[in-house]
């Protein structure tokens, strides 16, 4: 039987049009799958004036570096990963004190960037983290292989929370709401930061730094408020406490459609009893001479030693642990403090590596003022 011509067109003409619906089907899907990743995981993008590191769209280091997508997956492609248990079991430390004064300093570490910093009747929290994993989602990602130090319950009253950056292991948006609800922090962050922690509902009410920013009275369910900073911006948080925002050595992200769209940076805590500084995530760069220059001494330096494996790929984003003490030399530092390690698997050096590697780079430099303190542990600098 001879199909007509007719028949021939019908034909083709219904595989063209099943060919336009699944091309129509992908594109939703594709453009469906856009939407999500912009509107509920990407962070929202700053606007702003245009400086020497904010190009109108995008923010950059100061020295020029960068870990492209290509050798991010010949990292996965070539992983050496060293030896992490599976858990660590370590008790809570004792809940520290509700205030700390009278030209002292303490500093309590919880677990990987999570200090809690005492100083002028002021409890300031950093990069907080009380979450399983540090991802997007509850059920994937990078989970914790120890409890925190500190249990949240046993926190003193929170005055300010300082948010360096927007990696999901700084800017943990569910711990960040349980503090808004117990404390109602001040919540200092770098410029574009704000934006995201408006979105989760977290901060109502963002500004930028004009004028002191008080930090406020005890809570309850009052909204947290948020402070934005550019490098070299401070704010001051009570009479005796001024915050200054510095630059570090990073990058941000939390979607692949957001890079570098917020800031990252390190803060500097100035206090009549001295400056203490919290470096966030940072590879080697200028900015350690620079913090040196304008705020002359440290007091305490809270510095990572983590996340530094393998060096061809980690090194524009993380110091590893011989930077470190390089850091606190050049900073000047009365005494240091690692973080940033032995909580979550981020990268390929083992769990106990940091600090083995930390004791050896102390050893060969002779320097006596590098202190590492245990999860949950208070140190008096």
């Amino acid at each position: 039987m001879k199909l007509g011509r007719g028949s021939g067109e019908l034909g083709r003409g219904r595989r063209a049009r099943k060919i336009v619906r699944n091309v129509a089907i992908g594109a939703g899907i594709v453009g469906g799958a856009v939407a999500i990743e912009r509107n509920l995981i990407a962070a929202p993008r700053y606007r702003g004036a245009v400086t020497d590191h904010f190009d109108g769209e995008r923010f950059r280091n100061a020295d020029p570096s960068w870990q492209s997508e290509r050798s991010f997956l010949k990292w996965q492609f070539e992983r050496e990963p060293g030896f992490w248990p599976r858990w660590i079991e370590s008790e809570a430390g004792p809940a520290p004190v509700a205030r700390v004064g009278g030209g002292r300093m303490r500093v309590t570490w919880v677990n990987h960037a999570t200090l809690l910093l005492q100083a002028e009747d002021l409890n300031i929290l950093t990069d907080p983290i009380w979450s399983e994993r540090c991802s997007p989602v509850s059920f994937l990602g990078p989970r914790r292989h120890r409890a925190p130090g500190l249990r949240l319950r046993d926190l003193p009253p929170i005055d300010v929370v300082l948010v360096s950056h927007n990696h999901y292991d700084h800017l943990d948006v569910p711990t960040l709401h349980r503090l808004q609800w117990k404390f109602a922090p001040l919540i200092i962050t770098p410029l574009g930061n704000a934006l995201l922690l408006k979105r989760h509902g977290i901060a109502t009410r963002s500004t930028r730094a004009a004028g002191p920013a008080r930090a406020p009275a005890p809570p309850q369910n009052r909204p947290s408020r948020a402070t934005e900073l550019d490098w070299w911006e401070s704010v001051r948080v009570n009479e005796h406490v001024e915050i200054t925002c510095v630059p570090s050595q990073h990058f941000c992200a939390r979607g692949l459609s957001d890079r570098n769209r917020a800031l990252w940076g390190g803060f500097v805590i100035a206090t009549r009893s001295g400056n203490a500084y919290f470096a966030g995530d940072t590879g080697w760069g200028s900015h350690f001479e620079w913090i040196r220059g304008r705020f002359q001494s440290i007091r305490l330096a809270m510095l990572p030693i983590g996340a530094y494996l393998p060096r061809w790929f980690m090194r524009p984003a993380h110091i590893d642990p011989a930077e470190a003490v390089e850091a606190h030399k050049v900073l000047g530092a009365d005494v240091s403090v690692p973080m940033h390690y032995g909580t979550f698997r981020l990268s390929d050096e083992g769990e106990a590596q940091p600090v083995d590697d930390l004791r050896r780079a102390i050893a060969s430099s002779g320097v006596s003022s590098f202190e590492v303190i245990r999860h949950g542990e208070g140190f008096e600098a």
